[in-house]
């Protein structure tokens, strides 16, 4: 079965945003016109390799708009598309959601006191 013709829409989503920044990313540059070392700085722990790929693939996707200034010393920043928007809109419940549940799942994933030992 062709993925992206199940009756669930949840498979087109996750082909755009799929992995564990792009969404990050995108609560990131919600606020407007964002700069790729202010992306980097924002979401802690991704490397500039992978930040760079993400970025390309949200842009090919048409989530993105790159916007390079032309000038000296380099100046490129990302924003949300309309279509970006659209999508960013459709994560604020799975956001909020994660807020709301933060302490029942960290104490759902935190090892036991057997496990730590082990």
């Amino acid at each position: 079965m062709d993925r992206m013709n199940t009756p669930c829409g949840l498979d087109v989503a996750l082909a755009v945003i799929g992995g564990k920044w792009k969404p990050l990313i995108l609560f990131h540059v919600q606020s407007g016109p964002t700069r790729f070392s202010e992306i980097r700085r924002r979401v802690g722990g991704i490397s500039e390799k992978v930040l760079i790929q993400q970025l390309r693939d949200l842009v090919e996707m048409k989530v993105l708009q790159r916007r390079d200034h032309h000038c000296v010393p380099p100046v490129v920043d990302y924003a949300l598309t309309p279509f970006g928007e659209t999508l960013v809109k459709a994560l604020v419940p799975l956001c909020e959601w994660g807020t709301e549940n933060r302490e029942q799942v960290s104490a759902i994933m935190a090892p036991s006191a057997s496990e730590r030992n082990a």
